[in-house]
C-alpha cells in the first residue's frame, strides 16, 4: 500500500512550493496559481478523507508533467526533483506481489 503519511507531507511541500509568489506557470497546464492550489488542495483533502487519487497524483509528478513545467520556469527545478523521489517514495508498494501480513 502507499504510504498515506507520506503522500500528504509531500503534497504539503509541493503546495508550498507552488505558493511562491513569482512561479511561472506558463508551461504548465495549470491556469495559474489559484488552479494550481485548488488541484493539490483537493488532492490533500481527499487523501486525509481516505481517498487515493492516483492518476491526477502521478500525472502531476511525470517528466513534463505542471509540477516541473513549474519549477523549471520558477527556479526551483532542484526542489522538484528531491520532491518527486519522495513522491515516488511514498506511492511505491512496500510489497508488490501483497504478500505483507
Amino acid at each position: 500500500m502507499p504510504k498515506v503519511d507520506q503522500l500528504i507531507a509531500v503534497f504539503e511541500d509541493a503546495r508550498a512550493l507552488v505558493a511562491h509568489p513569482d512561479n511561472d506557470f506558463s508551461w504548465s497546464s495549470w491556469i495559474d496559481q489559484d488552479d494550481a492550489l485548488a488541484e493539490l488542495n483537493a488532492i490533500i483533502a481527499a487523501l486525509r478523507s481516505g481517498g487515493y487519487p492516483n492518476l491526477s497524483m502521478g500525472i502531476l509528478f511525470a517528466p513534463t508533467g505542471p509540477m516541473q513545467e513549474v519549477s523549471l520556469s520558477s527556479g526551483w527545478g532542484q526542489e522538484f526533483l528531491a520532491l518527486a523521489e519522495r513522491f515516488d517514495g511514498a506511492i511505491t508498494q512496500d510489497d508488490p506481489l501483497g504478500t505483507d501480513s
